[in-house]
């Protein structure tokens, strides 16, 4: 027994002594001044006073415009993968 506790002593006077916390684990707690926490609730407050304004008017909403192709655009396209699906089944595939 008296031997364990001398090897437990030469080992914690090798170490660092700190005991039970792991080598480079968490330093001291950074903590916020006063004057960051009311910078940082101004700049909050700010942004909540800037929505709100934006938030009494009503926005009308707007309507995504599709873009469509032309009849003659569409007859082209059409004209086009008939014409590949021609070639595709006049060299046997199924597939193109």
């Amino acid at each position: 027994m008296e031997e364990i506790e001398s090897l437990q002593s030469q080992l914690d006077s090798l170490g660092s002594g700190r005991r039970g916390r792991p080598p480079g684990g968490r330093g001291r707690k950074r903590r916020m001044s006063a004057a960051g926490r009311a910078r940082i609730a101004a700049a909050a407050k700010a942004r909540w006073a800037k929505y709100r304004r934006g938030a009494g008017k009503a926005r009308p909403a707007k309507a995504a415009k599709r873009k469509r192709f032309s009849a003659a655009a569409r007859a082209r396209l059409s004209a086009a993968a008939k014409a590949r699906w021609a070639k595709a089944k006049a060299a046997g595939k199924s597939t193109l």
